[in-house]
């Protein structure tokens, strides 16, 4: 097992919720991110999947320090950053970079590729004269698949695509040990989101990246992951590497999920269940007390699952997972499978 390069404790974020014009008097809080643990190892991709709304990219943006904690615990390369000030900060941002999830609204219309590209050099003082932060800013535009020399062409000039490229160049300039990927192809036609996928392989490899990897799409998840988290209303449900968690989910909610990934043989999609959850996700601002599924959940007991909050922890099978029921391979049986399993 590899050294772990961050390693988030107790991770809590929760937005106030004010009312009144003057005083602003607190009447709740929307519990974004509440306890989230997890580590990510040197050179792995871990994945983060779940509904929208479930808190994915809270948590990276904590993890980045785009957002300050409630409480908490994000040590990264050793050192605890959850209270850093902006200016202590500084030097980290070097070593951690992020890729946002919509190419049209994270780049800068008024500035060109190239100027966008070489800004992290002149935040951060690198590639001294303007010449060699040119002839940096055309190497980066190589690696990713871009033209050197449309160095001076704007945003509205690409193709989707080609700005997701620009905002990789952009998060890899500073040769970072840690790449947070929001959502990063979500936006993209299908096509284009093989490009971007292998491209974030392929530095993965060059650079030794560690890359925190959020998504919707399972299949793509388990195509970039080496293990996989499952988030559900601030919290995570279930922890495990991709190929077991795929294969005998624990949690209920995991389980659902991959029911719902279509499958190509009509054959062998009649012949399986789909797990289809009841309700709607309950409000952030007033979750439910003790496991927050419990109210959609297929296994509840009553006095128990609606009592005592269960705790992430070891299944059969190796697999993490906050579940007091969790699910059997016979029950995973009749799930229906991923096209890869």
């Amino acid at each position: 097992m590899s050294e772990a390069l961050l390693e988030v404790t107790d991770l809590v974020k929760h937005f106030p919720l004010r009312e009144g014009v003057v005083f602003q008097r607190q009447i709740g809080a929307v519990q974004a991110v509440d306890g989230v643990c997890f580590t990510v190892r040197r050179g792995e991709t871990l994945g983060l999947v779940g509904e929208s709304g479930c808190g994915k990219s809270t948590t990276a943006r904590l993890v980045m320090r785009l957002l300050d904690p409630t409480s908490g615990s994000i040590r990264f390369d050793g050192r605890d950053i959850a209270g850093l000030s902006r200016g202590e900060l500084k030097p980290l941002r070097r070593e951690m970079q992020m890729i946002f999830q919509d190419p049209y609204s994270s780049l800068n219309p008024r500035r060109t590729v190239g100027s966008i590209i070489a800004e992290p050099l002149v935040i951060h003082a690198l590639e001294g004269t303007p010449a060699a932060r040119k002839r940096r800013v055309q190497e980066l535009m190589d690696t990713v698949g871009l033209n050197p020399e449309h160095y001076n062409r704007y945003p509205h000039e690409f193709s989707g695509g080609q700005r997701q490229r620009i905002g990789v160049a952009r998060a890899i300039a500073l040769k970072p040990k840690l790449l947070v990927a929001d959502e990063p192809v979500s936006a993209l036609d299908v096509s284009i989101q093989a490009q971007i996928l292998n491209l974030l392989r392929d530095l993965q490899r060059e650079l030794g990246l560690t890359i925190i990897f959020i998504a919707h799409d399972l299949s793509v998840v388990r195509h970039m992951s080496d293990r996989i988290a499952v988030m559900y209303l601030g919290k995570i449900v279930e922890l495990a590497d991709a190929d077991a968690l795929y294969a005998h989910p624990r949690h209920p909610y995991t389980g659902a999920l991959l029911s719902a990934v279509p499958v190509a043989d009509p054959l062998v999609a009649a012949s399986k269940r789909r797990q289809v959850l009841g309700g709607d996700v309950p409000s952030p601002t007033n979750p439910p007390a003790a496991c927050r599924f419990h109210p959609r959940c297929p296994k509840f007991v009553a006095g128990h699952c609606d009592v005592e909050e269960p705790l992430l922890g070891a299944k059969e099978g190796g697999n993490l997972a906050a579940c007091h029921y969790p699910l059997t391979d016979a029950e995973n049986a009749l799930r229906v499978p991923t096209a890869a399993a």
